[in-house]
């Protein structure tokens, strides 16, 4: 088979941490190679936060000119901060994200500092906002955003224009088996995860048998526990973690529904997949991402940020199992529109 062309895919990494965006740039290399591309994933160094700017430069500096072999690479496909800094003449960028702490997590960062440590921040802020812009709007051919929430930070901190170009499921053994009564969360188990949402809604669910799963690792993991201790809630809730890939698909198979409500999250494949489970989700109005993908009622629910809303829709799923099979088959028409070919076709420039 005669190849179309050489692409390179290049995201930014740390070590130790599978985020989405690595799913999503390796499923985008997959995609490529079954669409007839030669291609390969280069991972970048995303130093840690206070070495930024050599961050930066490593991806400045990096080749992507050339493979191993001396062949020309024909076109380079970046992710997130600063994978987006390095130098193609034919370079899209499909934005998950920029640094945010410099951007909407601003004022987070910036209540913990102490006066000298801001004025420091504020500068390389400042720098910061300058190179992204930039890169953004002089080093790539074209970019697209992955939601409509990093399309409107890309407007609000830089008036960078943008396309929404929404990722399709990784490629997985999606299904569906059945409904059983408990509500499923899959997630990095982080403080801007909220998934201490979760296990407060529980406080108000009335119906006595519907149980929770959450499967994830990260500093949160102790603190919910001690939450769910302290509710009394042991025998409503499991925390797994260290879970294959075969746990986490047999539970999207099997929940009832699927709860994803992070804070103000750039995309969060977790909504597809649970989607191409035929799974309803529920989530925020603040979820950024997740709430541009559930339309409330009809795939999912969207609520406030709030621990007895919450409880709420998990009552009516609880005690209509039909209900959650009616918003779990519009679930997976929705995602079955998003699809890996239309998907490559829009990020290879012609």
């Amino acid at each position: 088979m005669v190849s179309k062309g050489r692409l390179l895919v290049v995201t930014s990494d740390v070590p130790f941490v599978e985020g989405g965006h690595l799913m999503i740039a390796r499923s985008t290399v997959q995609a490529l190679r079954q669409a007839g591309y030669e291609a390969d994933l280069v991972l970048t160094p995303q130093n840690r936060f206070g070495r930024q700017f050599q961050a930066y430069l490593a991806n400045w500096l990096t080749d992507v000119g050339q493979d191993g072999l001396g062949r020309e690479i024909d076109q380079v496909i970046s992710f997130r901060f600063p994978s987006y800094a390095v130098r193609h003449p034919r370079h899209v960028c499909w934005l998950n994200h920029r640094l945010r702490e410099y951007y909407d997590l601003w004022e987070m960062l910036a209540s913990q500092l102490s006066r000298r440590a801001l004025l420091k921040e504020k500068v390389r802020r400042l720098l910061i906002h300058a190179l992204d812009r930039y890169l953004l709007k002089k080093n790539v051919t074209k970019l697209y955003a992955q939601s409509q929430t990093i399309q409107a930070r890309l407007q609000r901190w830089g008036k960078i224009p943008s396309e929404v170009l929404y990722p399709p499921p990784p490629p997985r053994n999606y299904r569906l088996e059945k409904y059983d009564n408990f509500i499923f969360s899959v997630s990095r188990l982080h403080p801007l995860k909220r998934l201490h949402l979760l296990v407060e809604a529980f406080k108000f669910v009335r119906h006595p048998e519907v149980k929770a799963v959450i499967i994830g690792q990260g500093p949160e993991k102790s603190r919910l526990e001690q939450l769910i201790k302290d509710l009394g809630l042991e025998k409503r809730f499991q925390i797994l973690s260290g879970v294959d890939e075969k746990t986490v698909m047999d539970h999207y198979a099997r929940c009832r529904a699927v709860f994803f409500a992070p804070f103000q999250e750039d995309y969060g494949f977790v909504t597809g997949e649970a989607f191409a489970c035929s799974k309803p989700v529920l989530t925020t109005t603040d979820s950024g991402g997740p709430s541009e993908l559930v339309e409330d009622g009809r795939s999912g629910f969207t609520t406030p940020p709030d621990p007895q809303a919450i409880a709420a829709k998990i009552d009516l799923l609880a005690e209509d199992q039909s209900l959650a099979e009616r918003l779990g088959r519009h679930a997976q028409a929705f995602i079955a529109t998003l699809s890996w070919e239309k998907t490559v076709s829009q990020l290879v420039l012609s």
